[in-house]
């Protein structure tokens, strides 16, 4: 039996130990936790969820915000509830609208639905302010110890639920930050000349752009985004792609939600091969129909270039300030898809859209889990088993860290309940827990 109640330490009002610890409070936990509660109520007082913010969804909220993203991409039975109607029910009872096709809600109306949903189950109380800084293995019936700046919990179970990985630098864009002295940390910084990756960049903060030349690297919906912003903020954008601008609703086909093509990628033996139809599958990165529009439409005004197949080879800080501004900016070197010309553009700021990276291998919260009981990697992605459980441990792994298990969705809404499909029966049903010693440690494949 688990602990049916954390016991509550009087220093820091940390839990000293509880059955259930969840970390990160975004969507996919979120639904996990809806999940979990409607198969089983009298679990409520044996899980917390860890997150910095003391919030639901507050990391979630501030990038869409960041971003000025108006609605989502994904249709409207995409949500956390348990009810795939759930979403349609609360739209119609305030009047919200949704996008076509297939009913994209707006991301007010989303966020107020899961305002909703957190009210309806009552998870506000379930939250700990605080951030777990580092994941041991132990021995024991608690074998997990969490660190958080408050102090150190216990956990029966784990759930690791912390989001889309960490941001992307490419590789000359790490050597521009190491020639000017700001290292290779993936962290915000302030660097002078201005270079940003997108998952550092507040266009709330940016009130008035005119006259500035900026360059987004990135072919994503991402650089849609701000590239708009910007514009509207009175700047002349350049788009550099390293392939094609791609059209696309849904960053991978709607047939990787169902067995339409899961069926084919549960049965292929061989990670490696999977890992390939996870990369076929989603193909880089995509703007949505409207976005493209407005760009091409704004191509046309002068005030977007997208310039497509761009290999960049360089970036470094512009030194003659008399050319275009009177303040340092940054020179880009690229080659155009065959054409051997290096070019150069000049602007005043550059912005990455370059995505994120989904690696286990640099995940700190998982270097000692690592350590303890290593197991199979392709390309960063662990093996798991079937309940999403790191080999040996009652660790589960949500988002895109278990692609090679969910497919090309995982990191999506929709992943979220295909990982609580999975998850869930191992947390409820006895017969399904794992005994720690039941499965030794596997051999890591790098």
């Amino acid at each position: 039996m688990g602990l049916l109640f954390p016991s509550v330490s009087l220093e820091s009002d940390l839990p000293s130990s509880i059955d259930l610890a969840i970390i990160g409070a975004g969507p996919q936990a979120l639904t996990l936790v809806t999940h979990l509660l409607q198969k089983r109520a009298k679990l409520r007082g044996r899980f917390r969820v860890f997150d910095p913010s003391g919030a639901w969804l507050s990391r979630w909220r501030s990038q869409f915000a960041a971003q000025e993203i108006q609605h989502l991409r994904s249709p409207a039975v995409h949500h956390p509830d348990p009810h795939p109607v759930a979403l349609r029910n609360f739209a119609q009872a305030t009047s919200a609208e949704f996008h076509p096709p297939y009913d994209r809600p707006g991301t007010q109306l989303f966020n107020d639905f899961c305002t909703s949903v957190v009210a309806r189950w009552q998870l506000q109380d379930c939250l700990i302010p605080q951030a777990v800084t580092e994941l041991k293995v132990e021995s024991g019936r608690s074998p997990f110890v969490l660190t958080t700046p408050a102090g150190q919990v216990r956990a029966r179970r784990v759930v690791l639920a912390t989001g889309a990985g960490q941001a992307h630098w490419p590789d000359w864009a790490l050597r521009s930050r190491l020639e000017l002295g700001l290292g290779s940390e993936l962290t915000p910084a302030q660097p002078h000349p201005p270079i940003r990756h997108a998952s550092q960049i507040d266009l709330a903060r940016l009130a008035d752009l005119t006259g500035e030349h900026v360059l987004i690297v990135g072919g994503g919906l991402s650089s849609g985004h701000l590239a708009l912003g910007a514009i509207r903020r009175g700047a002349r954008v350049t788009l550099l792609l390293r392939g094609p601008a791609k059209e696309k609703l849904f960053d991978a086909d709607p047939g990787w939600l169902g067995p339409k093509y899961l069926k084919g990628f549960a049965q292929e033996p061989d990670w490696e091969k999977r890992w390939q139809m996870i990369k076929a599958a989603r193909n880089g990165g995509s703007f949505t129909p409207e976005v493209l529009t407005q760009l091409r439409k704004l191509s046309r005004d002068g005030k977007v270039e997208l310039l497509e197949h761009c290999a960049i080879e360089q970036a470094e800080p512009e030194t003659d300030l008399s050319a275009h501004s009177s303040r340092p900016g940054w020179q880009v070197r690229y080659r155009e898809d065959g054409s051997g010309l290096l070019r150069t553009l000049v602007g005043d700021r550059l912005w990455l859209a370059t995505g994120q990276v989904m690696d286990a291998r640099q995940h700190p919260l998982l270097q000692s889990v690592q350590q303890a009981y290593p197991t199979q990697m392709v390309a960063g992605l662990p093996v798991l088993d079937q309940h999403l459980r790191w080999p040996g441990l009652e660790l589960f792994v949500l988002g895109g860290l278990a692609a090679l298990q969910l497919g090309p969705a995982a990191r999506n809404i929709h992943g979220g309940r295909m990982a609580a499909e999975r998850v869930v029966p191992a947390i409820v049903k006895p017969s399904l827990a794992l005994g720690i010693s039941d499965t030794p440690p596997v051999r890591s494949i790098k």
